[in-house]
């Protein structure tokens, strides 16, 4: 590789170090690609908050399918 395509290649990770950010590559199924795309997404932090706990095995908080029934409940 080129000493400035190896230079841009720093700049450019560099530049993702500082915005907290970092590449990595990911093997998965074809089919899982959207879903890995959104969860990287820095809007999707709440669903990563509750993958993170799902997976660390917290229980699951009392009431909520109560609270799921009441929000999906419809207009009368």
């Amino acid at each position: 590789m080129a000493s400035s395509q190896t230079w841009a290649i720093q700049s450019y990770r560099s530049r993702l170090g500082d915005r907290g950010l970092a590449r990595f590559e990911v093997l998965g199924r074809d089919s899982d690609r959207s879903l890995i795309r959104f969860l990287a997404r820095p809007e999707a932090a709440n669903l990563r908050t509750v993958v993170s706990k799902t997976l660390a095995g917290e229980p699951p908080k009392k009431g909520g399918i109560l609270a799921a029934l009441r929000l999906a409940r419809s207009p009368e």
